[in-house]
């Protein structure tokens, strides 16, 4: 039994479907991911500077109303002549009289000749200070510093010493303020100013990637009009463009135009070829029957045989010379079924079944071509079954890798089988050889599968044989298509 001929991958002439991929690669993507980046890193600096500010000035605020106080309690305190310290102090805050607010006030002998101790209604219980010698005092008889509260909270302290009379008897004067509100305070901002910066930073960075890509839009314009001229709908880019893309637009244009000017030129050229070698290779197949004999015969016979591969390689230039042009379509369906109904015509003894897809196929190629692929393969098969020829068309998908890059590429698929004797595996190869015959008892050239294949090979399509489940040989054929 035959197995499948190894089937070489596709040309890398293929090509991919253009699309607007948001990918690494992707210009949109860069130029997004750059200005969110940039935005992220904005945003954190400007939360950072405005926490900073807002904490400096805060904790410039908390110091103010803590020295403010400590100067009216001073004001509000006096001693008695008998050393005993006096006084009613209201500092105008309800939190140095609420029990264990954290906001305290007391002041203490701090010379001989003074007694007795005064405190806010809110210190339930003494309060340690550092020493001295710890925590100076500074030139004006002032400190301050952080200690522990009543309920683990963290104070802050200013202190002082001041002279009460002339006597100069002193006291130490202290105001205490709880420093965990103030953190507490500038955490709470902090949540709202990121809450906030986030918000912004979110629509910000929504709207610059919507401008972005509105103003790429443009070349989403330009992948339209070349996917239009690729398709055959259209001959040129058309429309305006923006200044920085109309540059591109006209050299796609002009590249397209010489292009065509290409293709014409190689056809002019062939068929000037044609022409010119046309008549003497008559003359001789003539002169070589009119001649007779053996060296008549063999005259007229080698004449057609060179009449035979200039064809061919004339019909190979043909398709070399438009096979990478962007204008060229054939629907598939139509053409198959025409071919079909014909050769069931010719051969009303052999049954003929077809098979199409519900989606409609284009054939990246000329329609002569496509014909002559078909035909071939069709007369092969019809040739060599006993009874049945099955053809059917359907749409496959694949993967096109090459030089590091990778896209889809759409691909369609003929499969023409019968239920002859098929070609065994060793002699696959040989079939597609030019004037091979595996069987000369049927008529033919021997050029029908290596015209096949020299096609497929210049679409840079794939062709295998392999071994049909009605018995016979499977030829099979994948293209490119542009749907």
């Amino acid at each position: 039994m035959s197995r499948r001929r190894k089937a070489e991958p596709l040309k890398q002439t293929a090509r991919t479907p253009l699309s607007l991929r948001f990918g690494p690669r992707s210009l949109a993507f860069r130029v997004i991911a750059f200005s969110t980046v940039w935005a992220i890193l904005t945003l954190i600096v400007i939360f950072t500077l405005i926490t900073t500010l807002y904490r400096q000035a805060s904790e410039r605020g908390f110091d103010s109303l803590l020295s403010a106080h400590l100067f009216n309690l001073i004001g509000s305190v006096g001693v008695s002549e008998g050393g005993s310290l006096t006084g009613a102090p209201d500092l105008g805050d309800l939190r140095f009289s609420e029990p264990n607010s954290g906001w305290y006030w007391s002041v203490e002998p701090a010379s001989e000749g003074v007694s007795g101790e005064l405190h806010s209604s809110s210190m339930t219980t003494a309060i340690l200070s550092p020493s001295v010698a710890e925590v100076p005092f500074n030139a004006s008889f002032q400190r301050s510093y952080t200690t522990e509260g009543i309920d683990g909270e963290e104070l802050e302290v200013f202190e002082s010493e001041f002279v009460l009379d002339a006597k100069n008897r002193a006291a130490r004067f202290r105001v205490m303020g709880n420093r965990t509100e103030l953190e507490q305070e500038i955490s709470a901002f902090q949540r709202r100013l990121l809450t906030y910066l986030s918000l912004f930073g979110v629509g910000m960075i929504a709207i610059n990637a919507i401008a972005i890509l509105l103003g790429l839009q443009p070349l989403r314009r330009v992948r339209d009009a070349l996917a239009m001229v690729r398709e055959g709908t259209a001959q040129k880019l058309d429309g305006r463009f923006p200044a920085e893309i109309e540059p591109l637009a006209n050299e796609t244009n002009a590249l397209i135009e010489n292009n065509k000017r290409i293709v014409e030129r190689s056809r002019t050229q062939v068929g000037n070829l044609a022409h010119s070698l046309k008549t003497p290779l008559a003359v001789l197949i003539n002169e070589g029957r009119a001649l007779g004999g053996a060296k008549g015969q063999l005259i007229a016979e080698q004449a057609a045989s060179m009449q035979k591969q200039i064809d061919h390689y004339l019909q190979r230039a043909r398709v070399a010379a438009q096979r990478d042009s962007v204008v060229y379509r054939t629907p598939v369906a139509p053409l198959v079924q025409r071919m079909v109904r014909v050769l069931q015509k010719l051969n009303p003894q052999t049954a003929l079944s077809l098979s199409l897809p519900a989606v409609d196929i284009v054939f990246a190629g000329e329609r002569e071509d496509l014909e002559e692929l078909l035909g071939n393969l069709l007369d092969n098969a019809m040739k060599w079954a006993k009874s049945a020829v099955a053809v059917s068309v359907a749409p496959i998908s694949a993967k096109k890798t090459g030089a590091g890059k990778e896209g889809a590429v759409n691909l369609f698929e003929i499969s023409i089988e019968d239920d002859g004797p098929g070609i065994p595996e060793d002699k696959a190869r040989e079939a597609l050889k030019r004037g091979r015959r595996l069987d000369e008892t049927k008529p033919g050239t021997g050029l029908g599968l290596a015209i096949v294949a020299d096609l497929v090979n210049e679409y840079g399509g794939v062709l295998a044989l392999e071994r049909s489940s009605m018995g016979g040989l499977k030829a099979v054929v994948r293209m490119r298509s542009l749907h």
